[in-house]
């Protein structure tokens, strides 16, 4: 018997990874118990409690907040139940997502390729829409993608990398570009790199809102169904995704958990194949 603290109920790529992990658990024979942590470290604190109550042979781990991890991590601990965390490393635990400064690269390669082609490499802002409290790990999507554009666009002065605590949610990241954008009303070349999907889409509303898609260009994190249909929209500022392939998660999570209370040897760090949709 599997437990899962799933991040969000309410977050597309979060609720992908729920029925990637249910699926996989029926077609193995693991009764799982899905928790929801409601993008919420106290919420994620009472889950792990009830899993260390229910004694659950593993639990699996997908919660926001690195700052309770090592408690939540603990907790877990103490009642000696093995732990797998998704994308947001924990203490004790064995960590499982993606490689995120690589994909953060990569969405930062595809966004200077793109000012060079439609702008001839003239960009004055570079935005990293970040989610601060998921921890260094987490924030190096934003890293990455600062990285590919100063690499390939070497002239951008530093200070036109400016980070932003979107927190990987839709109205907090649409409150911030909108006010970025209304500070600068004359400025064009402006990349986001944001580390959701959920954040780019609120990005989007902002440079709609204020007519300004013909200078901005926008990549995300994810490929949920919303943005890709986003993507497909003419002229939409949102270019691309980097697709996390959800489909895959519950299936080798599940191989994991299994692998783990066989006593095999499993690496710290599994990463899961991506891709960039364009």
């Amino acid at each position: 018997r599997f437990g899962f603290g799933s991040q969000s109920a309410e977050m597309p790529f979060s609720e992908a990874v729920t029925e990637s992990l249910k699926a996989a658990a029926s077609a193995s024979g693991v009764d799982l118990i899905v928790l929801d942590n409601r993008y919420d470290a106290e919420a994620a604190l009472r889950n792990a409690e009830d899993f260390v109550r229910n004694r659950v042979d593993l639990v699996i781990e997908f919660q926001i907040d690195q700052r309770v991890a090592p408690v939540l991590a603990d907790k877990i601990a103490r009642a000696s139940i093995p732990l797998i965390a998704v994308d947001i490393p924990h203490p004790h635990a064995t960590f499982f997502g993606v490689d995120n400064y690589r994909v953060g690269f990569e969405a930062g390669e595809y966004l200077a390729k793109h000012a060079k082609n439609e702008w001839e490499g003239k960009v004055g802002w570079v935005l990293g829409l970040d989610i601060e409290e998921a921890g260094p790990l987490v924030r190096s999507r934003v890293t990455g993608a600062f990285e590919a554009i100063s690499s390939r666009l070497p002239s951008l002065p530093a200070e036109a990398l400016v980070r932003m605590d979107g927190r990987g949610l839709r109205e907090k990241s649409r409150q911030l570009v909108l006010e970025f954008l209304k500070q600068h009303p004359r400025d064009r070349g402006i990349l986001i790199a944001a580390a959701t999907d959920t954040s780019a889409l609120g990005a989007v509303e902002a440079v709609r809102e204020l007519k300004r898609e013909k200078h901005v260009a926008i990549v995300g994190q994810d490929c949920i169904p919303e943005a890709l249909q986003e993507m497909s929209t003419p002229r939409s500022p949102l270019i691309a995704s980097v697709s996390h392939e959800t489909q895959n998660y519950g299936p080798r999570l599940i191989h994991l958990g299994l692998a783990l209370l066989a006593g095999q040897r499993i690496d710290p760090y599994n990463y899961v194949k991506h891709k960039l949709v364009s």
